[in-house]
């Protein structure tokens, strides 16, 4: 038994080491190759968010943006971003600035008009709109990209060889109420846009963390 532990320790070892590598450059890749084409398609397509940018939630809306400066950061966000996953190059960034681009876009094209309960709104986890939304595919998208915000970009990527070499150790790890403040900030960001009252009641709770987390913290 000690021994086939000892075998299984070293097969979860090595896996360990091997997720450096391979997931998120796997994660980088795929994600490169949906937004870069979305954003090539906006880019060679015509403007079709002037018939749904009334949907489009506060701040991007009309209120704030033309339907034309809405289109061009879209497509901009999801061609630029698309090729910093790809060189794993400021991929936080990146990543986040694409989570919120989904979010917006979940908001005013897949997510359901209206629903009355969890089970409605499930509903619309479906790949073609049935009436109830259709927010599968973005939503797999998010949770693709979150492996990215707080895991990087991973050892095969130009982040790692940039921390090397102005001298910050990437795989340095704090646990602490920052750290848990910081998570539910990232998480509420783009719920903000989909379940407002959840959003910022996360983001709220997140930075009532970082203050408590700052409070407790001795300074020199």
């Amino acid at each position: 038994m000690k021994k086939l532990l000892c075998v299984w320790q070293g097969i979860t070892a090595r896996l360990n080491a091997a997720g450096d590598y391979i997931p998120p450059l796997f994660l980088r890749l795929i994600l490169f190759a949906e937004f870069y084409e979305a954003g090539m398609m906006k880019l060679h397509g015509e403007n079709w968010f002037s018939s749904i940018h009334s949907s489009f939630p506060w701040p991007f809306g009309a209120e704030w943006f033309s339907d034309s400066l809405s289109w061009q950061m879209a497509m901009w966000a999801e061609i630029l971003g698309s090729i910093l996953l790809l060189l794993g190059l400021f991929t936080r960034f990146a990543a986040f600035s694409l989570l919120i681009v989904t979010a917006v876009a979940t908001a005013a094209v897949h997510w359901p008009e209206s629903w009355n309960s969890l089970g409605e709104l499930w509903q619309g986890y479906v790949i073609t709109n049935k009436g109830a939304g259709n927010f599968k595919l973005p939503l797999l998208f998010s949770i693709m990209l979150l492996p990215l915000i707080f895991n990087g970009a991973g050892k095969i990527s130009l982040d790692h060889l940039l921390a090397k070499w102005v001298g910050i150790n990437p795989e340095a790890k704090i646990s602490d109420f920052a750290t848990t403040g910081l998570a539910l900030m990232v998480i509420g960001a783009p719920l903000v846009f989909l379940l407002p009252g959840t959003g910022w009641a996360l983001i709220l709770v997140g930075a009532g963390f970082l203050i408590a987390n700052r409070a407790i913290t001795p300074t020199d």
